[in-house]
């Protein structure tokens, strides 16, 4: 899985790419993996105010519908208008024209919650391994019920 350096990473994985004081934000490539195939993408209009980890779009997968919460506060600039023609490009390229939207950030300070790639990958680590636990966890539940029957 490809976590490309330059960019910023929230634990709700998304990424951020920032220029000056403009911040470029998707989805991770972990993210639209777990999704699965994404059939619809709801996006804020130009103008409307993102609140640091509020959500600020909504994307529909084969599987669910999920929020995509904003990794930084500000005022959106601008938005990937293909995506709601073409949700499936968040699937294709995350990090480059499956880009969601453009905000002109109110506190650059929010960027300090972010991670690097570097700590994004072992993040991802450590939520495969927690996942495997539960998993293994609820399949000891279901033998132990097993046995009681």
């Amino acid at each position: 899985m490809e976590f490309p350096d330059g960019l910023k990473y929230s634990k709700e994985h998304e990424w951020v790419l920032v220029e000056d004081k403009a911040a470029i934000i998707g989805i991770t490539e972990y993210a639209q993996h777990e999704l699965g195939d994404i059939v619809y993408v709801e996006l804020p209009e130009v103008g409307e105010k993102v609140v640091k980890d509020d959500p600020f779009a909504a994307v529909e997968s084969v599987k669910a519908v999920s929020d995509v919460y904003a990794p930084v506060s500000g005022k959106v600039l601008e938005i990937n208008d293909a995506l709601p023609e073409s949700p499936e490009t968040i699937n294709e390229d995350p990090y480059g024209d499956g880009w969601m939207i453009k905000v002109e950030m109110t506190d650059m300070d929010d960027l300090k919650d972010l991670m690097s790639a570097e700590e994004y990958a072992e993040y991802i680590e450590q939520q495969k391994g927690a996942d495997e636990e539960e998993e293994e966890e609820e399949d000891e539940e279901e033998e132990d019920e097993k046995e009681k029957k």
